[in-house]
């Protein structure tokens, strides 16, 4: 999180309400909701490992031991055995 001096973005009159209430001190505005992203959405990190387990899964599918797949992909045994079988 960065900080931004709020001269620099609002308005001189919303500044001043904002001093009626604190002064000097700093303010987290929290994330409105409706536009909050899931965990890896902004970066598209979800969708990597996303695609990366269905990769995982087919290769299961066509033959492949959980051994050889957790050595391919650098996981565990169990992790693998959590995206085929979950």
């Amino acid at each position: 999180m960065h900080h931004i001096n709020a001269r620099d973005l609002l308005p001189d009159g919303l500044v001043k309400e904002l001093q009626r209430y604190i002064q000097g001190g700093y303010l987290y505005v929290p994330i409105d909701p409706a536009q909050q992203k899931h965990w890896g959405e902004a970066s598209g990190y979800r969708q990597e490992l996303q695609q990366r387990n269905r990769q995982i899964l087919e290769e299961y599918r066509q033959g492949a031991s959980i051994d050889g797949l957790a050595q391919r992909y650098c996981l565990s045994e169990s992790a693998i055995r959590k995206i085929v079988y979950g």
